[in-house]
């Protein structure tokens, strides 16, 4: 997400084991994992104290599908990533950590690890560095229980390389969840890396959230200019996706939980709401109604968990029902 602001960088420096340029390490899983909702909410849990709510994973609350932990970071070996429990969230050890996510998998969630965010240093812009990726994903949704990825890298991606990681992660690992949040100027054409990643992996992508703040004015599919903060932002960039390849089940609104949560961007949860209704039904549009609605449309993500609570969970409060609550 763009919030370098907001955030301290993980230091996850540990080597990753058993990199080749061709091969992965074990891909053993310890569950099965659940079925994502129709219609999901996707939330990110910050594994840092940056003056929101600090929470461990079990008080993130049920409205929440996706709960994405954030950040994996770049390691020692080009493209490979690790993950560090920051002390700071309050764990005793890794293992009350990985018992946090079991108890959420069996709640019906899935916890993801994702990779990134504004300061994120990951590069995958050849095969080894693809095979280096995926090795470590898979290495740490063994070592953690994950069940899957989130991309969130803003500081540049290669779409030949990126697509062909995340398909070998597909390929070890057939039950992944996979999901992306782009920033809007990655999403507002088919050519542009970060989409074509998304085309490239439609096959099995969850969802892409694109982060509708920290954005400025951006084009919609109508051919004019929309600015953040308005129901029109929200609706006329998701067309762009939506009319461009992507299934409706593959694209969410991504928004702060409050207005501490991005530099700017944020808007009511009444305004997501109605963003979620001119889509998926044609009512409460702005002066941009759609020509067609999405009744598949995949749901809301939020930045972050730690924010709404910060706010009493009045996001998620608002937006999951509604969310849940699609046709």
């Amino acid at each position: 997400m763009a919030r370098a602001q907001f955030r301290n960088k993980l230091l996850g420096t540990a080597a990753v084991a058993a990199l080749t340029s061709g091969g992965l390490i074990s891909t053993g899983t310890a569950h099965a994992a659940a079925a994502v909702p129709a219609h999901a909410v996707t939330g990110y849990w910050q594994n840092f104290d940056n003056g929101a709510t600090v929470q461990k994973l079990a008080d993130v609350p049920d409205d929440y599908d996706i709960i994405a932990v954030a950040f994996a970071d770049a390691a020692g070996t080009p493209g490979a990533v690790d993950f560090t429990l920051d002390p700071a969230v309050g764990y005793g050890s890794e293992q009350q950590f990985k018992d946090d996510i079991k108890a959420k998998q069996a709640a019906g969630k899935s916890v993801i690890i994702s990779v990134g965010g504004q300061n994120g240093t990951v590069s995958v812009s050849d095969d080894v560095s693809a095979n280096a990726f995926a090795a470590s994903i898979t290495g740490l949704m063994d070592e953690y229980g994950f069940d899957g990825v989130d991309i969130d890298l803003e500081n540049g991606l290669d779409a030949t390389y990126m697509t062909k990681a995340l398909k070998t992660i597909h390929d070890k690992k057939s039950d992944v969840v996979m999901t992306m949040a782009p920033q809007t100027i990655d999403m507002q054409s088919p050519s542009a890396e970060y989409f074509k990643t998304a085309l490239g992996i439609k096959d099995f992508l969850t969802v892409v959230n694109m982060q509708y703040y920290n954005s400025g004015s951006m084009n919609g599919c109508d051919g004019k200019v929309h600015a953040q903060g308005s129901v029109d932002f929200l609706t006329a960039l998701a067309c762009i996706q939506l009319e461009n390849g992507l299934a409706p089940s593959q694209v969410g609104i991504g928004v702060p939980a409050s207005p501490s949560g991005a530099g700017s961007g944020y808007v009511e949860p009444g305004v997501v709401n109605a963003a979620l209704d001119c889509l998926t039904k044609g009512t409460g549009c702005g002066s941009f109604t759609p020509s067609k609605t999405y009744p598949g449309l995949r749901g809301a993500m939020t930045w972050s968990t730690n924010w709404d609570a910060a706010s009493g969970n009045a996001w998620s409060k608002a937006v999951g029902p509604k969310v849940h609550g699609l046709p």
